[in-house]
């Protein structure tokens, strides 16, 4: 009888399958420590809140909260400062009902919470919560997307309330993707560390250099297919600048590069590629492609008068370099305001 001899891609499958297993168990046992932490701290914050609602004098919340860190960090060591205990206070002011505390922080740390409790709006703490939990960011890329602001920069936030509730409750509870999540105006592409001058060539090469950051900004569900993709039509050759797929949306996402102003005839090339792309790359239960065209300057009336705005082409502008934060929310909330008019109209 001949022994049998493993081949090397057997060991590779059962490592992957074995890998798999590890590493859901350590995810269901991370999740419920964190929901076991947070279900403590929201207790501690309830009864807290309760002794000092005793009393009348402010003064007596801070010496309780102080007295208490002192003696809870002496028996149980670190975790327990004055703010820490003064977040699980706000945590219980916040969310008096623990089951709706639980249904918006599911699978977070409470690092990540206690990041996004000083924001006040809710529907922009249960979208950054919501993307949080789906996309799997640490505590530090949550504190970038809140330091860019990632909501304001989402067509979502330019949409009635009602609508971005059920969007993104769609999204928590059935994992169901929008365009309005994914497409943001402007892109932040700091990370690029571009001169002053720079030709599309240099930009384009510069996304390709620093890819996963790239990613990062538009969104984890992107796939990268490739650069200076070739089509050629009637025998002529064409180029998409850089071509990606979007895992939730279904469909591929042309990203062409403008180093100026967005001009009329861009409409043109980019419905072009996306008719390509759906006569002869489309697969059955796939979604059409959109485009995006990326410009230093939008040229607004353009796109309003070009109907671009409910097209399954978007234009938006990047920036290399990040502007003065007061200039930069400004303009995000101008422009919100712009978009609740239009509606209005």
């Amino acid at each position: 009888m001949e022994k049998r001899i493993d081949k090397p891609e057997d060991n590779q499958n059962l490592f992957a399958r074995i890998s798999s297993l590890i590493e859901q168990a350590r995810s269901k046992v991370v999740t419920t420590i964190n929901e076991e932490m947070v279900l403590l701290y929201w207790n501690i914050g309830k009864t807290m809140r309760e002794e000092i609602i005793k009393s009348e004098r402010a003064e007596y919340g801070k010496q309780i909260v102080s007295s208490l860190s002192r003696e809870l960090t002496q028996k149980y060591g670190r975790g327990y400062s004055p703010q820490n205990l003064w977040y699980m206070i706000q945590l219980y002011d916040e969310y008096p009902i623990l089951q709706s505390l639980l249904g918006e922080f599911k699978g977070l740390s409470w690092t990540q919470i206690i990041t996004l409790l000083p924001v006040k709006e809710k529907l922009k703490r249960q979208f950054y919560a919501t993307l949080c939990q789906k996309e799997r960011w640490s505590t530090r890329t949550l504190q970038d997307r809140l330091n860019s602001m990632l909501y304001e920069r989402t067509a979502l936030s330019k949409l009635p309330q009602e609508t971005i509730k059920n969007q993104l409750d769609d999204l928590k509870e059935k994992d169901k993707m929008t365009p309005d999540l994914v497409l943001r105006d402007p892109y932040v592409l700091d990370f690029l560390e571009l001169h002053d001058t720079y030709s599309e060539k240099d930009l384009e090469q510069a996304i390709l250099n620093a890819l996963e950051k790239f990613i990062l900004e538009f969104g984890r569900d992107f796939y990268f297919v490739a650069r200076q993709r070739r089509i050629t039509i009637d025998k002529e050759d064409y180029y998409i600048d850089l071509l990606f797929y979007h895992r939730k949306l279904r469909c591929f996402v042309v990203i062409e590069l403008k180093l100026g102003k967005f001009k009329a005839e861009y409409k043109g090339q980019m419905e072009l590629y996306l008719r390509y792309l759906e006569k002869y790359e489309m697969d059955e239960g796939e979604n059409p492609p959109i485009g995006i065209i990326l410009c230093a300057e939008k040229s607004k009336e353009h796109v309003e008068l070009m109907l671009l705005n409910e097209d399954r082409i978007k234009v938006a502008e990047y920036m290399t370099k990040l502007p003065p934060k007061e200039l930069f929310e400004e303009k995000l909330h101008k422009a919100m305001i712009n978009a609740q008019v239009k509606r209005e109209e």
